[in-house]
C-alpha cells in the first residue's frame, strides 16, 4: 500500500499535478529538504501550505520531464519507503537541461503521506539558480 501511494505522489510531482499531490498528503504531513540551496525552505508542513508552496514554485525554475532509474526500497517498517531516482527536466528561463539525483524517505500512514524527506543533490539547483541570476 505505501509503495503505491509513493508511486502516485511521484507521478503527481512529475506531472506538476498540485491537487493530486496535496490530496495524497496527510492534513498535517510535511515535505522536508535537509540539504538545499539558499532560498529553499527546510520544511513545508500541512496540506494547505504544501499546496501553496507547490503552486508558487510550479514551472518557476525547473519544468520536470521525467524520473529515471527509479529504485524503490521497501523497509521492515511497512510505513516507510525509500526511493532513489534521477529527476530530469529543463531550466525554464534558459532552456538548459536539468538533472538532479534524489533519495527520498517517505512515511505513509492510513493511505496518506505523513512525511517526505527529500535528500536532493543541491548542486544542480544552485547551478540553475546561478544561470538565471
Amino acid at each position: 500500500m505505501a509503495r503505491e501511494i509513493v508511486e502516485q505522489l511521484l507521478g503527481a510531482a512529475r506531472e506538476q499535478d498540485i491537487e493530486t499531490f496535496a490530496a495524497l498528503m496527510a492534513p498535517d504531513g510535511y515535505l522536508e529538504w535537509p540539504y538545499r540551496p539558499p532560498g529553499v525552505p527546510a520544511r513545508v508542513q500541512g496540506r494547505d501550505e504544501i499546496r501553496r508552496h507547490l503552486a508558487a514554485t510550479a514551472d518557476g525554475l525547473i519544468r520536470l520531464g521525467e524520473h529515471r532509474n527509479v529504485v524503490m526500497h521497501e523497509t521492515t517498517d511497512p510505513e516507510v519507503v525509500i526511493v532513489e531516482y534521477e529527476s530530469h527536466g529543463t531550466v525554464v528561463a534558459t532552456g538548459a537541461p536539468f538533472e538532479q539525483a534524489v533519495i527520498a524517505v517517505f512515511r505513509v500512514r492510513d493511505g496518506r503521506i505523513v512525511s517526505c524527506r527529500d535528500y536532493i543533490n543541491p548542486l544542480p539547483l544552485m547551478e540553475a539558480l546561478a544561470s538565471i541570476a
